[in-house]
């Protein structure tokens, strides 16, 4: 602090005896005395007049380069402090000014704050060095300015010594916000936070992520640029490159620079889009540069610069491109206009730039408008006399339209609202002091008044946030040509809290829908249904579309990854746009499969219902009764007809009931088809059966009612289990990719297992009686063929098992269907067709005659091998007739027929050429 202090008190003796400063006076450009004075800080002039002398004093230099839109800053801060001293905002009280022009440079900023922090009403001109200023009064109570955040920063670190309020118009650095730094300091501006965030967003609005970046090399330029690359990088848009200028016009490499950047930019042909955080001189030595390069691109304007009317102006600008720009909110500066119309009447006396510019003025007056501020800025190069012409006084005041011409209303506006903010924070101050003493309060005491206060302009409410910022917004320009000059046409508005852009009318619409149409991607863009492929060698905005998997999908251009799809409900082929619904299917009645299967089963019902009507209307006849009576047909017959039916129930769509009963449907139905044929080959085994000690076991054995309750009692108690604990149940399979299964899920795959194990034990065992009773007599024995039907059975169930475990899918009901078929058809088939056969093509088979001597060939053939075989042959003498004595070695058969209580009848036949007489059981003959 202390070297602080002895470089301030050295600065300020060699600024009273340097030149062209002879005075401290000398350096201000602007004056007027007033109650309160308030400091004001513009850039008149773009840069100080360099020297070549290298024994150079340390001295301030003389400014050249005359800037008309920073005069008319300056005339902006007096024609407001004008409208509150005209007004009765502050009754009694006059605010004055002191206006000093920063020269576009550090140096010349920090003299004239120097000034500022003098100490008020001393002749010496110095600034004290105090321990405590809360008494320490200066000589202004608040600073308007600077414009550059540069030098802003500068100011704002020497005015936080005695924390004077320093409000800017135009510095929009994002560390300006912090208050720790800047304590003193506050904005009539939004955050660069907010117009690099908006910047980023209106970009990847437009479609646009390779993009390059120019900005100068100071604090404001560094920090847009990494506030930007953090905004960029949040919405997916890239930095091509990044251009550093010099900050300030006096430095001898902008030229080798721009040059530079040019040569980049040409080299760069994917990059369209270019952001420029730049100073208004740098743009506009750039932009004559582009030109004569015809470099043809769309410009991202900073607030800076986007309204500068000197960079419109530039001759054939519109070969540039489109700019795009972002400036501060207008509002009501008519005020301001009628000020300019009267401008010839101001006093100039205390008023250097406005005696300057008068003179400059005389020395272009036959310049036309478009290139008179170029020359204004030319002739300001030299030395001036200051000397006007009364004619050009005339002229002067006969032009002042090119003044408006060149105002910016954003800028204009902030000046105002600055200025309207110090004024209203000073009447809530001095309400209860008398402002008309200088003493009256401290610039602290000011500051702490000014961060909570509300002002109006213009109908609307103003007030600053926790920052010092006031965050008003953005508009949003587009530059057009229009009856061959170019002119700042408002495109939209951007809104600080919602992040988004306002588009008023069609036509801006229009606009934005024409800037789309210029590309600045690194790579071609991603259609719907491909993904980005970035290697680590490639920037992310450069890489390969490729094409999304299967299951998966993008629908959106540019997407970095596809999207996976509901595996349980949807699927997507490979290169989708979008998900599509996954399939039901299951096995349909429209399926020609289906209808395959269908029309089999109802073949099968006509077969039995066929059978059926044969039977009944041959009920008499020998084969009918051999078949077990026609209640025992009827039963069987029935078993088949339920058995076919039951495959309806595995068409169509699965539901709950068709689950649960198919199966047991046609798990019952089918074990009592099998009971029943079972009991058929135990009767026919005990029919004709010569073994006595067999015969002994089938009588006890043969009990047809009880056994085919309780064969078929124990399927139903196995089904009635399956269906309490493990019922089937309809279920979607999704593990196919693009269809879902609607199935039935038979619960318990033992117990399944268990009901068709239970089912096979019972045909075994019935193969085996079958078996048995294969050479029984061939044109009415039902085993031979019971043991084919059985046969059938078992190749297609043992087929069944690997096939039903392997096949997948809508058609695995129709693997269950084909078994059942084919099962039932070879069982109905073996069991009735040969009997049908029979009844209707050999006649003359089925009568009573011929079935009693096809048996007692058959039973004599039998009793011959027994007796042969040395077995009794009483069975044979026991079927003699009571006139015919037993014929010796036939005692056996009679004692048979005596135990089975039955009426023997005769037969004549001849035996190995020997006629003789025998006898047969009824009662056998009625049971085959």
């Amino acid at each position: 602090m202390a070297l602080l202090m002895i470089l301030i008190t050295c600065f300020m003796a060699i600024l009273a005896t340097s030149q062209p400063c002879q005075t401290p006076e000398d350096f201000v450009a602007v004056t007027s005395p007033g109650h309160i004075m308030i400091g004001g800080l513009f850039a008149i002039h773009e840069k100080m007049l360099s020297s070549e002398d290298e024994s150079r004093r340390p001295q301030i230099q003389k400014c050249v380069g005359f800037e008309v839109s920073a005069f008319l800053q300056t005339l902006a801060m007096i024609h407001s402090i004008e409208m509150i001293n005209n007004s009765t905002l502050l009754s009694g009280v006059k605010l004055g000014y002191e206006i000093y022009d920063t020269c576009t440079e550090v140096t010349a900023a920090m003299a004239a704050t120097l000034r500022f922090l003098s100490k008020f009403n001393c002749s010496r001109e110095t600034v004290e060095f105090q321990c405590d200023y809360s008494n320490y009064m200066p000589r202004v109570k608040a600073v308007i300015g600077a414009g550059y955040s540069e030098i802003t920063m500068a100011v704002s670190r020497m005015l936080n010594l005695q924390l004077i309020p320093q409000v800017s118009y135009e510095s929009t650095a994002e560390i300006l916000s912090d208050k720790i730094r800047f304590p003193s300091f506050l904005r009539t501006v939004p955050s660069d936070f907010y117009q690099t965030k908006a910047m980023a967003h209106l970009i990847q609005k437009s479609g646009w992520n390779w993009i390059g970046i120019i900005t100068t090399d100071d604090d404001y330029g560094r920090l847009a640029l990494d506030t930007f690359a953090i905004q960029a990088a949040a919405n997916n848009v890239c930095i091509a490159f990044k251009e550093v200028f010099p900050a300030f016009l006096s430095d001898n490499t902008i030229e080798v620079m721009i040059n530079q950047t040019l040569e980049k930019i040409i080299a760069e042909a994917q990059v369209n889009v270019i952001v420029v955080f730049l100073r208004r001189f740098h743009v506009f030595n750039l932009f004559n540069k582009a030109i004569e390069r015809n470099i043809h691109k769309i410009w991202i304007a900073s607030d800076n610069w986007s309204t500068a009317t000197k960079i419109i102006t530039i001759p054939n600008v519109k070969k540039l491109g489109k700019v795009v720009g972002f400036t501060f909110r207008r509002g009501n500066i008519s005020s301001f206009h009628a000020f300019l119309q009267t401008l010839h009447t101001y006093p100039n006396d205390n008023n250097k730039p406005l005696r300057e510019y008068a003179i400059l003025f005389s020395d272009c007056e036959h310049v036309k408008d478009s290139d008179l501020s170029q020359c204004i800025s030319n002739r300001s190069q030299g030395a001036l006399t200051y000397k006007v012409k009364e004619d050009v006084k005339r002229n002067f005041f006969m032009r002042n339209d090119f003044l408006w011409h060149y105002t910016e209303p954003g800028l204009i506006h902030s000046i105002q609202l600055a200025v309207f903010a110090l004024g209203y924070a000073i009447r809530d101050l001095c309400q209860a002091r008398d402002c008309q003493n200088p003493n009256a309060f401290q610039p602290w005491e000011l500051l702490d008044v000014l961060k909570n206060v509300t002002f109006t302009d213009g109908g609307n409410s103003f007030h600053f946030d926790a920052h010092g910022d006031l965050n008003i917004g953005y508009d949003v320009v587009l530059w057009k040509e229009i009856n061959g000059h170019m002119t700042i046409a408002k495109m939209a508005e951007y809104d600080l809290q919602n992040d988004v852009f306002i588009i008023p009318n069609q036509e801006a619409k229009n606009e934005f829908r024409n800037l789309k149409q210029t590309l600045s991607k690194c790579s071609k863009e991603c259609s719907p249904g491909e993904m980005k492929k970035t290697t680590r060698s490639q920037h992310i905005c450069c890489y390969e579309c490729v094409s999304c998997p299967e299951n998966h999908y993008s629908n959106q251009t540019d997407m970095d990854h596809c999207v996976l799809c509901n595996n349980e409900t949807h699927w997507a082929p490979v290169r989708s746009a979008m998900c599509l619904e996954k399939e039901v299917e299951y096995l349909n009645w429209n399926d020609s499969l289906a209808l395959l299967l269908v029309a089999l089963s109802l073949l099968g019902i006509i077969f039995v219902l066929a059978i059926g009507i044969i039977f009944t209307r041959n009920l008499n006849t020998p084969v009918v009764k051999s078949s077990g009576g026609l209640v025992v047909c009827y039963v069987i017959l029935l078993c088949h007809f339920l058995n076919f039916a039951s495959t309806g129930f595995f068409i169509g769509e699965p539901q709950d009931f068709t689950c649960k009963t198919r199966q047991t449907l046609f798990g019952v139905s089918f074990t009592l088809c099998i009971s029943c044929i079972l009991m058929k080959s135990l009767k026919i085994l005990l029919a004709f059966s010569f073994d006595p000690n067999l015969q002994n076991f089938l009588k006890c054995l043969y009990k047809p009612i009880p056994i085919i309750f309780t064969c078929t009692g124990i399927q139903v108690i196995i089904c009635i289990l399956w269906l309490i604990f493990a019922a089937p149940t309809v279920e979607e399979n999704v593990s196919l990719p693009r269809v879902i299964i609607l199935e039935c899920e038979e619960g318990s795959t033992l117990a399944f297992g268990t009901m068709l194990g239970y089912i096979a034990i019972l045909a075994f065992i019935c193969f085996i009686f079958a078996f048995k009773g294969r050479k029984l007599p061939e044109n009415y024995n039902e085993a031979k063929f019971i043991t084919f039907g059985m046969l059938i059975y078992f190749i297609a169930w043992i087929t069944f098992i690997p096939v039903y475990a392997t096949t997948f899918g809508k058609y695995l009901p129709a693997v269950e269907i084909i078994v059942i078929l084919i099962s039932n058809y070879g069982i109905l088939c073996c069991t009735f067709f040969p009997k049908c056969y029979v009844i209707l093509c050999k006649q003359e088979t089925n009568t009573k005659s011929a079935f009693l001597e096809l048996i007692y060939s058959y039973s004599s053939h039998s009793a011959g091998n027994l007796a042969m075989s040395h077995a009794s042959l009483d069975s044979i003498s026991s079927n003699i007739t009571t006139t015919h004595p037993s014929p010796r070695g036939n005692s056996a058969a009679w004692q048979k027929s005596k135990d089975l209580q039955v009426q023997p009848f005769a037969q004549t036949c001849r035996d190995n050429g020997t006629k003789v007489s025998k006898t047969f059981p009824r009662k056998r003959i009625s049971s085959i």
